[in-house]
């Protein structure tokens, strides 16, 4: 198969779909790898790593779209980038559809076979393609809503971890799950006073068995939303619900509530945010203001660390490319329902249901497009 790798062309999106090794080990496979030249770049590698892999490298993303059979980005394709896939050429990347209706609708025009990374599961309910990223917003979101709580960006002017004699910043978390976790780990050796909200009761058990009193934890409901929210210096909203919209939680009138110059991260904006004043930002303009609250709300947090960012993604991506390639995309998701199920559009249809829901409409079973 023809493999190709375009250079991101989000804003600030420094991440790159393929590694050296990664393309080392397709063309180990007898496959053959197209990379656009400098798509490395932002994260430290270079055209003669990805030649010594043994990848071609071309000029334009355009020479990609019009030859390669799969298409291996990050994020999701950009209007010109859409405009530019074909009739059953494999897109596989993160594509976040359910809050993204012109994306919708042009990836089914295309007729592409669109697979998510966000929506492939593993055999313990997981999401393996989507959890390194989640880890890595979780660890960014204490470390951005620090830095949006200086004085000088529009924040309190609180130090999260506080000093002797003043009191920690007051830090709450929404949703236990990877980001929420990885981001309490980081709040609390911050030194600030955590609190992660979540309805699960498991998920709170297992937060309260692996930081003890380091944190507290807190049963989801509205009532204790509104409340904690008014208390935060700093929200960080991670809720997810896999391929749907993410619900949400905090309204525009417990926005109200909040201290002036609190911090809002939403690192659900993914997926539309779970914050209802929330809208999509870019790390070249990361923040907004609304009701004296500082909003930073960038979709693509993770392309901030590049490096880290890439060679974790490519650590849970290469075996499943690898399969793509190997045995076409038909076979391989009749062969796995863990990759089946990240199937989003194919051949002009939905085949993911959270996503026709979202939309509105008509829902395909993948296995219907994959019988023969």
């Amino acid at each position: 198969m023809l493999i190709g790798v375009p250079k991101e062309i989000k804003d600030n999106e420094f991440r790159v779909g393929l590694i050296p090794s990664s393309v080392a080990e397709l063309v180990h496979h007898g496959h053959k790898v197209m990379v656009e030249t400098n798509a490395g770049i932002g994260a430290g590698l270079s055209d003669d790593d990805y030649r010594n892999a043994g990848a071609t490298i071309v000029e334009r993303a355009d020479q990609i779209f019009a030859e390669a059979e799969m298409v291996v980005k990050v994020k999701e394709p950009l209007a010109a980038e859409r405009n530019k896939l074909r009739k059953d050429q494999i897109l596989f990347t993160y594509l976040h559809l359910a809050p993204d209706a012109e994306q919708t609708h042009d990836l089914v025009a295309s007729g592409a076979i669109c697979i998510a990374y966000e929506t492939v599961t593993s055999n313990n309910g997981a999401l393996p393609l989507l959890t390194p990223m989640s880890e890595v917003a979780g660890r960014l979101a204490p470390q951005v809503g620090a830095h949006s709580l200086e004085k000088a960006q529009g924040g309190r002017g609180v130090l999260l971890g506080g000093v002797p004699g003043v009191p920690a910043a007051e830090v709450v978390i929404l949703g236990g799950g990877v980001s929420g976790t990885h981001a309490a780990t980081i709040a609390v050796g911050m030194g600030a006073k955590v609190t992660v909200v979540d309805r699960s009761a498991e998920a709170l058990k297992r937060l309260a068995g692996q930081f003890g009193t380091s944190i507290s934890t807190v049963f989801s409901t509205r009532s204790a939303i509104e409340e904690l929210v008014k208390r935060a210096d700093l929200l960080i909203g991670t809720v997810l619900v896999p391929g749907a919209a993410a619900p949400k939680l905090v309204t525009h009138a417990m926005v109200k509530t909040m201290k002036p110059g609190a911090v809002i991260v939403d690192v659900a904006i993914d997926q539309g945010g779970c914050v209802e004043t929330s809208k999509a930002t870019t790390h070249s303009h990361p923040t907004y203001v609304v009701d004296g609250v500082v909003h930073y709300c960038v979709a693509n947090m993770p392309g901030a660390v590049a490096r880290t960012s890439t060679f974790a993604l490519n650590n849970v991506t290469l075996p499943f490319a690898v399969v793509l390639a190997d045995k076409g995309w038909k076979k391989a998701l009749r062969d796995d329902v863990h990759l089946r199920n990240g199937l989003n559009v194919a051949s002009g249809k939905i085949t993911c249901h959270p996503v026709a829901e979202a939309h509105g409409l008509a829902y395909v079973p993948a296995e219907s497009l994959i019988a023969s």
